[in-house]
């Protein structure tokens, strides 16, 4: 689309639920299982209530996609003995986890991931204020050679935790609602 490396203005952003309406043909990943969960697998899921995925459009473009659902961290380790100091003596917590987050490639590095983790967030305040515990936001990190398409270094600048340290395969991460900062 362009070289220019700036950042997309939120109120440029327009955000809508997945439907059978929309012509996801064109979106373009490095990460070709996301390109083809989100043409093949997601409304299905959807209909199936295992997922919900949001279109994030800019200018009438899609720019990427979040699909969220529920989930939940058993307590293990140092995360057991934090809550048990805190009278907490559940053996697991409520999350909210962001199963897939797909950047189109000709908008990398403008904002955008950063923006729909944000989403995540509020959507799990949002459920936090009105329907129902959520404690966490989870997520299944993948590792890349480029440091720079590495989503391990992506969500740690953005607060989220190793929940187990893996070498190879996806790497459980998570974000403590109660105790995170705002980013």
């Amino acid at each position: 689309m362009t070289s220019e490396i700036s950042k997309i203005n939120p109120m440029d952003i327009a955000i809508e639920k997945l439907k059978e309406k929309h012509d996801l043909n064109d979106f373009k990943s490095y990460e070709p299982e996301l390109v083809s969960f989100l043409i093949e697998d997601a409304l299905d899921n959807q209909r199936q209530n295992l997922s919900v995925t949001f279109l994030w459009f800019y200018k009438n473009r899609i720019t990427g996609y979040i699909t969220l659902l529920t989930d939940k961290i058993n307590l293990e380790g140092n995360l057991k003995e934090f809550f048990r100091e805190k009278d907490i003596h559940y053996k697991s917590l409520p999350a909210l986890k962001i199963g897939r987050l797909c950047v189109h490639d000709d908008f990398l590095r403008r904002g955008i991931g950063k923006l729909m983790v944000l989403f995540a967030i509020k959507a799990a305040n949002d459920i936090n204020e009105s329907k129902a515990g959520c404690r966490f936001i989870t997520l299944d990190a993948k590792r890349n050679s480029r440091k720079e398409l590495d989503s391990i270094h992506f969500y740690k600048r953005l607060g989220f935790k190793v929940l187990k340290e893996r070498s190879k395969g996806a790497t459980p991460m998570y974000l403590d609602l109660r105790t995170s900062n705002d980013n």
